[in-house]
């Protein structure tokens, strides 16, 4: 195994309207990712406007000054091509995998809508996407069983004023109640160079990509009032327990067990990815030797823990079982949070930490086995710690962590502040 977690060069450039530019040569096949990080999530909205961040997602696929509607997919595809955009509370990223002589085509398409957009913004394009926008949640969170967990269990996590408080998909009444120029507002503040990284990953030399993005990107002005996102750093602890039932359309009680841990990037979050590793990753975990294996109240594929990489805040600390037939509620719950309590007392065994960081490994290398996967690695460190070398530092860092680590994160994550989140079939309720 290599001794670097990023065996892969990487060259680093900043125009000067701010955008910065992160290179990683690779001639391994002739394809090249592009990825575009934009420093705008929900945890940026202001009071009255979530959901925007990932409206946006939406929106600049449909069309900007010289790129009509629907038609950068067609762009992208038509020249063998991939393409898709995410949101998360952090950030916005919108990325493409193509032949590389056509890394061109992306990355004018991407300077186009990046500084084109609000010109060819309409009311009928808004709307349309508004609706987009509420079937999606209907089909992700209202209409599918167990699917409004997160955004049950982000406020029982952050109270009101934290920029966590609220899900990605935010609130229709909000999106309803915005107009276009609120919308144009938006982009013009966040979607800017100076507020963006351009990662591009493959075959293509790091002159040429610098080159290129000079010449599609380097006129767009920068925005020198970018606002900050609200402060989510300091959570204070309030040394309770909050508790919530719902009475759902679902075919078996399902218990979610949540606690803030610490903002990724840190190392004490490294410790927390290792230690939800052991607790629920696979068959050879906590969770799933005891509750579904050996106790049998719990349904084995059904049953998991796992940390949620968010940056800026405690970030969240998840496990979770769903019930076998004739298992109460209440007996699952009892059975998951003693699993959870033991990681505080019970030491993790060389064994366990051993295959966790096995299985932590795999997916490192998994995720950068492919050039779009490096992309988005690179895109992420470069934005939010300001470095892609970090990228480097990942794998040995988790490979760090020891059993006396992971004790102390569970003693002093594990005793406080916890949510737990039941829900129960209506006709057992």
């Amino acid at each position: 195994m290599p001794d670097s977690g990023y065996p892969w060069p990487i060259q680093t450039s900043r125009l000067d309207n701010g955008l910065r530019v992160v290179v990683s040569e690779d001639r391994t096949a002739p394809a090249v990712a592009v990825n575009l990080w934009y420093d705008v999530g929900s945890r940026h909205e202001p009071a009255g406007q979530t959901g925007f961040a990932h409206l946006f997602e939406h929106l600049m696929f449909e069309g900007s000054v010289n790129v009509a509607k629907t038609e950068h997919m067609k762009l992208i595809q038509g020249s063998g091509g991939s393409l898709n955009a995410t949101t998360n509370p952090d950030r916005t990223n919108y990325f493409e995998t193509v032949p590389a002589e056509h890394l061109e085509l992306a990355l004018w398409l991407e300077a186009d809508r990046m500084g084109g957009l609000v010109p060819a913004l309409t009311q009928e394009t808004l709307d349309n996407q508004r609706d987009v926008v509420k079937n999606e949640r209907r089909q992700r969170y209202e209409n599918v069983p167990y699917g409004d967990a997160w955004l049950r269990l982000l406020p029982l996590l952050y109270p009101p004023a934290h920029p966590y408080h609220h899900a990605t998909i935010g609130s229709m009444a909000d999106l309803n109640a915005a107009d276009l120029a609120t919308f144009q507002a938006f982009h013009q503040t966040y979607y800017a160079p100076n507020n963006a990284v351009l990662t591009v990953v493959g075959d293509a030399t790091a002159s040429d990509v610098f080159a290129l993005a000079d010449k599609y990107f380097g006129a767009l002005p920068a925005r020198d009032d970018i606002p900050s996102a609200p402060d989510g750093r300091s959570v204070p602890a309030t040394g309770q327990t909050a508790v919530e039932s719902v009475s759902a359309d679902v075919p078996a009680p399902r218990v979610y067990i949540a606690h803030r841990s610490y903002p990724f990037g840190s190392p004490e979050y490294n410790v927390i990815t290792v230690l939800a590793t052991v607790l629920g990753s696979g068959r050879g975990s906590r969770l799933y030797q005891r509750l579904a294996d050996g106790e049998r109240i719990a349904q084995p594929d059904l049953v998991g823990a796992y940390g949620v990489d968010l940056a800026h805040a405690p970030a969240p600390l998840i496990a979770t079982a769903t019930a076998r037939p004739g298992v109460s509620a209440e007996r699952l719950a009892q059975g998951l949070a003693e699993v959870v309590d033991e990681l505080a007392t019970v030491p993790v065994t060389a064994a366990e930490l051993d295959r966790a960081k096995a299985l932590l490994s795999t997916g490192w290398w998994r995720q950068l086995s492919t050039v779009d996967g490096r992309a988005d690695l690179l895109g992420r460190y470069t934005t939010q710690f300001g470095d892609p070398a970090r990228i480097a530092d990942q794998l040995p860092a988790l490979l760090a962590v020891t059993a006396e680590q992971i004790a102390e994160a569970a003693a002093d994550v594990l005793t406080t502040d916890r949510v737990t989140l039941t829900y129960l079939p209506e006709e057992t309720s």
